[in-house]
């Protein structure tokens, strides 16, 4: 967890005034710098909260995070009675989850009206970390120092660190928010999943902009159908928590969002990609795809401060939608649009690096090899249509799926990749506790169900995948693999073993006689691993 280098000095009988249902022991004249949900976390002066799990209450660990130097627990009445051997004081309230936000945003003073930087927001299905970078990428180039939270890295002026969550819970949100301040971050990134609202995650934080990609078949593990998902991003734009929106209207539900936004909203619409071409049309800005390359996709975005011409440096129409929307919000947080322009004209474009987001691993000659994070059937099919855009040969689509995750998207995974590739190979991802022999057995079936005639293969372990996967095609060809993205590790078993699709892909290359570009991958891996 990221803190401040100079931590806050809150007094505990305060934060017991304001927050408290019931206090357990003496609070007056202790101080704390810090809140925590995680004791092997936790620093001597922070507070303790401790949270009910699946399995566990988090008040067992109560005598453990007094060892470490906690000066309170902040729990529940079951938590309190757990925790009270622990001999420090217990501050009791009703939900410890659902007031983590208030509490952390009070102890950090990083709470709506505190001095913070500009803040952008970015929820929907698919694009969020996309739209997350390209927004960090042009305000480098404006020369604003920047900050970032999302599912790839977490930036503070320019440090990277990996991501362990899409967004991070509310204290490590709020600490984060705080340690930005203090470095002089100013304006800030955030990318915003539906189970960070759900989860209090983003409570207790007013975004300046918030924005909308899109919404497709995902995270029905964690939701009961696709209407509670949506629901569950719609409180972005309440004006509790973001000050304007920017919508982009190439899913259909992107006009609901619209309608039901209780914030000021403009919105964006790409119409050759959109669900409804007409709608998207009438955006306030409309974008039109003026070129596609292995390269990059430029496209022209005009609206009521007028019209640019630029490149952003990854394949897809909906990247070029994912680009403009980022512009758009960065017009909404009041950077001028001859400023804006006139930073990407300088520069040939937009200058972003958009980690595992489509892309391209491969050299100059022989198949071209885009490794991408993409993992829901929208996903499959907007990507694979990039790819095919931009292949004269056959296009081979490699994947794997998710294990203990929403099992529901897996035959409509394996339907779209099918039908969008020449050449399908299916290999393993994280599987996690489930058996990825089921896995790919499931995802084999659907893909034949779907096209009894297509060229299937099965390979596994996903190093064997890959070699077999660029033996398959030649140059001319493209390989798209979807999934690992830019992650460094799989999940087998709850371990976390080391991983590069990115590095395996080149080295299935070079094996294969291809050329490669040098390899910046940080984790070593050698031949031998």
């Amino acid at each position: 967890m990221l803190r401040p280098a100079n931590p806050p000095r809150r007094e505990l009988s305060e934060l017991a005034s304001r927050f408290a249902r019931e206090v357990r022991g003496e609070v007056t004249g202790i101080t704390l710098s810090g809140i925590t949900l995680a004791t092997a976390d936790l620093r001597a002066g922070e507070a303790f909260v401790a949270i009910r799990g699946v399995n566990r209450h988090g008040a067992e660990f109560s005598a453990t995070a007094a060892e470490k130097g906690a000066v309170a627990i902040i729990t529940d009445d079951d938590g309190a009675d757990i925790a009270q051997p622990a001999g420090l004081p217990v501050i009791i309230v009703d939900d410890p989850r659902a007031v983590l936000g208030a509490l952390s945003a009070w102890v950090y003073g990083t709470g709506a009206g505190e001095p913070l930087p500009l803040l952008f927001a970015t929820t929907g299905t698919n694009g969020k970390t996309s739209v997350s970078h390209l927004l960090e990428g042009i305000l480098d180039q404006l020369g604003v120092v920047t900050g970032l939270s999302s599912t790839a890295e977490r930036h503070i002026a320019g440090e990277v660190i990996v991501s362990r969550l899409t967004t991070p819970e509310a204290s490590e949100m709020h600490a984060l928010l705080a340690l930005m301040r203090e470095r002089d971050v100013e304006a800030v990134a955030v990318e915003v999943s539906a189970q960070a609202l759900s989860r209090h995650r983003v409570d207790g934080i007013r975004f300046d902009v918030a924005g909308f990609t899109n919404l497709s078949h995902d995270h029905l593990d964690d939701y009961a159908d696709m209407q509670e998902y949506f629901e569950a991003k719609l409180p972005l734009f309440r004006p509790d928590r973001a000050t304007r929106g920017v919508v982009c209207l190439d899913s259909p539900n992107g006009a609901i969002v619209v309608e039901r936004a209780e914030v000021p909203v403009v919105t964006v619409g790409t119409p050759s990609i959109a669900a409804d071409p007409d709608a998207a049309a009438r955006a306030d800005w409309v974008v039109a795809i003026d070129d596609e390359r292995a390269s990059g996709t430029t496209f022209t975005m005009s609206g009521p401060a007028g019209t640019l011409t630029t490149t952003v440096p990854v394949i897809g129409p909906h990247m070029a939608a994912n680009a403009a929307l980022a512009i758009v919000m960065l017009l909404e947080g009041g950077y001028e649009w001859h400023r804006i322009a006139a930073a990407l004209d300088r520069d040939g474009g937009i200058l972003a690096h958009l980690p595992g987001r489509t892309q391209l691993v491969s050299g100059d000659t022989g198949p071209v090899v885009f490794v991408d994070f993409g993992h829901s059937p929208d996903a499959f099919e907007k990507t694979l249509a990039a790819v095919r855009r931009v292949t004269p040969g056959k296009v081979l689509m490699l994947f794997g799926a998710d294990g203990d995750r929403d099992a529901s998207k897996r035959f409509d995974m394996a339907r779209t990749a099918v039908e969008g590739s020449d050449i399908l190979v299916v290999t393993d991802h994280h599987p996690r506790f489930e058996d990825p022999d089921s896995i790919r057995a499931t995802l084999v079936a659907g893909a034949r169900a779907a096209r009894p005639d297509a060229e299937i293969h099965e390979f596994s372990p996903p190093e064997a995948a890959i070699v077999a996967a660029v033996g398959l095609v030649g140059e001319g060809d493209s390989i798209l693999w979807a999934g690992p993205g830019h992650q460094d590790y799989r999940d087998i078993r709850g371990v976390r073993t080391p991983y590069s699709a990115r590095e395996l892909a080149r080295r299935a290359l070079r094996a294969a006689g291809w050329p490669v570009p040098d390899s910046h991958w940080p984790v070593p891996y050698s031949d031998e691993d």
